[in-house]
């Protein structure tokens, strides 16, 4: 108690002592009951501005420190000084903080006016800034105004989630990688890549009616290198697979490090649809539309497996390429012999129709019949101008009833009738005596059937024509396979690229571990 008593007014309202007497104050506020809680609110105010007051008082002691540096400078400046004489109302701040005695209502109610002026010739000393207090005196007419902060945080702690992320991290992404690249260096086996490119040629000559159009084949939708789309999807088909397979045996070559290397190896005895899958991954083919190049990876674990294995892939579409060629050929031939047959029966079926025309009409040539016809009326105009000319004649030199002149007109008469009659053979409806037909129809049918003939017999020869080029076409090979890169004899193992596959893996597990994780905060902090 003489120690207490022996505070000084400045080291009893450090900032470090209001601190120590707001929590003494509170304590005991708790236990003497809900009556005194009121007043411990009161008590902060009077507690800040009591420590104003004490400020003010340590700077006109002239102690000659000032308050700069923190709490503690001030509290030894302020001991090392004569304690002065406080105003009632920092005197009851000072007797609570120390001995716990009540404040009295009234006296706890300070204003800035109530503390003691600075003596004369002095200046009192502004307070240091405290920065543990901000913004405490603000307000309207210099009023202190009291802010809690919340204590500070405690030492960060390893808690039992933060051991749960940990252990997901090394169970999800840690040890799945260390077990992948474990596999990928210590199990896996080697495998080598030959390399073989080839392209679908057309014998110089033989032209198509897409190749034709040249660059305007592209934008009409047809291509010129058919071929070559054939051959891309064959050589990624199930028959390509079969016919390799039983010249080589692809599944022991794919199933020889079986079961030592389960994940980059084939089972033996597989099927045809397994050995059809292992394929596609094997196989790496690469098809350039614009420049009509295939390109092809074949990959297999030793080097001379693999180079093998390309040869056969350029064997095997040398010959379809082969098959292509033999079937446009058959198919050539065919149109062209079925074109050659349809054109005979056409002219056979002409010449026969003619046949029976002049059969029917006993005319062997119109035209011939047509110019005898005219030959007869040409001679009958030629006898009725002679038979005119003979009339005048008479005319002239025989009297009114002599009979030569009635013969002359008789003659002319004839002759007239005979013209007339032989003209209606051209011209009229009326029926001839030949087949009981009209002329006029009969010449018809005849240039019909001229037509037809003529017709007939110039596709024949066109027919004649196509099948002795066709014949000439099939004697050579228009369609060939020309390799620009030959199967490479590869001497180091390419793959698998464990680096690579190592750092993909890694990547997805940490990218799938960072979803759950986020998924689980997300789910925690909502519930």
């Amino acid at each position: 108690m003489k120690d207490k008593d022996n505070l000084s007014p400045e080291t009893a309202t450090s900032p470090d002592g209001d601190a120590g007497g707001e929590t003494e104050a509170v304590s005991q506020a708790g236990r003497k009951g809900r009556a005194k809680a009121a007043g411990v609110a009161g008590t902060r105010r009077k507690t800040a501005r009591a420590a104003t007051g004490s400020r003010k008082a340590a700077g006109t002691a002239g102690s000659g420190k000032r308050a700069a540096s923190g709490t503690g400078r001030k509290t030894r400046a302020a001991q090392s000084d004569e304690p002065e004489e406080l105003s009632p109302r920092v005197a009851g701040i000072v007797a609570h903080l120390r001995d716990g005695e009540p404040l009295d209502p009234m006296t706890s109610l300070a204003t800035p006016d109530d503390a003691a002026p600075p003596p004369d010739g002095q200046t009192a000393a502004a307070p240091a800034a405290d920065p543990a207090e901000p913004g405490r005196r603000s307000g309207r007419g210099g009023a202190a105004r009291v802010i809690e902060l919340r204590p500070p945080a405690g030492a960060a702690r390893v808690r039992r989630r933060h051991r749960g992320v940990i252990l997901s991290f090394v169970l999800v992404v840690i040890l799945p990688l260390i077990l992948a690249m474990s596999y990928l260096f210590l199990v896996a086996q080697d495998e080598y890549a030959s390399t073989v490119g080839f392209t679908v040629r057309r014998e110089q000559g033989s032209t198509s009616s897409t190749e034709l159009l040249g660059g305007l084949a592209q934008f009409a939708g047809s291509s010129g290198s058919s071929e070559s789309d054939i051959l891309y999807e064959y050589i990624q088909s199930q028959e390509i697979v079969s016919v390799i397979d039983e010249r080589i045996g692809l599944g022991n070559l794919y199933a020889v490090h079986w079961p030592g290397d389960p994940l980059m190896s084939l089972w033996p005895n597989p099927t045809i649809e397994d050995l059809h899958w292992f394929w596609k991954r094997m196989v790496r083919i690469s098809y350039d539309q614009s420049t009509r190049l295939i390109e092809l990876r074949v990959l297999a674990f030793s080097a001379e497996d693999a180079q093998r294995i390309a040869t056969e892939i350029v064997a095997a579409s040398q010959n379809r390429i082969n098959d292509l060629n033999n079937q446009s050929r058959s198919d050539v031939m065919r149109y062209a012999t079925e074109d050659l047959e349809t054109a005979l029966a056409r002219l056979k079926a002409a010449r026969e129709a003619l046949s029976r025309f002049r059969t029917r009409t006993q005319i062997v040539d119109p035209s011939a019949d047509i110019q005898g016809r005219m030959g007869v009326l040409n001679n009958l105009q030629q006898q009725l101008a002679q038979a005119l000319i003979d009339n005048d004649i008479v005319l002239g030199t025989t009297q009114q009833n002599d009979p030569r002149r009635e013969q002359a007109a008789r003659r002319i008469q004839v002759i007239r009738d005979r013209i007339a009659d032989e003209r209606k053979t051209f011209s009229s409806d009326v029926e001839t005596n030949i087949a009981g037909e009209n002329y006029p129809a009969l010449i018809a049918e005849f240039e019909s059937l001229t037509v037809d003939l003529q017709f007939a017999e110039e596709t024949y020869r066109a027919s004649l024509a196509a099948v002795d080029v066709a014949r000439a076409n099939a004697s050579r090979q228009t369609l060939y396979l020309a390799p620009y890169i030959t199967p490479t004899l590869p001497q180091t193992a390419e793959f698998p690229q464990r680096i690579m596959l190592s750092g993909l893996i890694g990547l997805f597990l940490l990218l799938a571990w960072s979803i759950g994780a986020l998924i689980y905060y997300s789910v925690r902090d909502r519930n």
